[in-house]
Parts: C-alpha cells; structure tokens; sequence
C-alpha cells in the first residue's frame, strides 16, 4: 500500500453529491483525477520540452501519434477525451 496522507479539500457541495453518486470511495477517486492531472501536465511538459529541442511537430508525426493513441484507447475498451 502506498503512503498516504490525510488533507482536507474543499469542493462545492454539488461536486461533492455527484461524486458520491459515482463511487463510495471518495478518497480514491479524487486521487485518481490527480494522478491524471499530474501525468497531463508532466506529458505536456516533456512535449514543449522537446519541441524546443527539436522544433515543432510535423503534420505527419501528430497524425501519427493520434493514430496510435486511438489505437491504444480502442484497444482498453471505453476511450476519454480528458
């Protein structure tokens, strides 16, 4: 099990309902949505960073990589655009 720590956070009690009508883990649902957030901002990082040392994307590369993700989503069954 991972460490953990215990924080309060304060969402508006109609996030707070709707969460509770997903899921009965409350804690591991909010910690899931961050370690999405958290990889999306590393990822588009490492992407600008990368540019920058090698200029923008080409048209083909960005198609390619949508391909790939497409690929990659179809294949563990139900996709997400976030």
């Amino acid at each position: 099990m991972a460490d953990t720590t215990r924080i309060t956070v304060t969402l508006p009690s109609d996030q707070v309902a709707e969460l509770r009508k997903l899921t009965d883990n409350v804690s591991g649902y909010v910690a899931e949505a961050v370690a999405r957030q958290l990889r999306h901002q590393l990822l588009g990082a490492d992407l600008r960073r990368h540019q920058e040392e090698h200029g923008e994307f080409t048209e083909e590369e960005l198609t390619q990589a949508r391909a790939m993700i497409s690929g990659a989503a179809d294949l563990g069954g139900s996709a997400s655009a976030t």
